[in-house]
């Protein structure tokens, strides 16, 4: 990331709490998807577990978008 881009995303994070919450939240179910990922098998339970954090991860990414947009406006 741009040194522009992260003074911005850090000037978001401190002026939108909601925003920050979310990109913590992001970074860390990323995090989990990665340790899934890295697995040869994935029991029928992870492979549930993986697509309920697939589908938060986007939840929350629509979110932090819809956050943005109206900061940048």
């Amino acid at each position: 990331m741009e040194g522009q881009d992260l003074a911005s995303l850090q000037q978001l994070c401190d002026e939108r709490p909601r925003f920050r919450l979310l990109f913590e939240e992001h970074l860390l179910l990323e995090k989990q998807l990665t340790m899934l990922d890295q697995k040869p098998h994935l029991t029928p339970e992870e492979e549930l577990e993986r697509k309920k954090i697939q589908k938060l991860k986007l939840a929350g990414k629509d979110e932090m978008e819809h956050i943005k947009r109206e900061w940048t406006q």
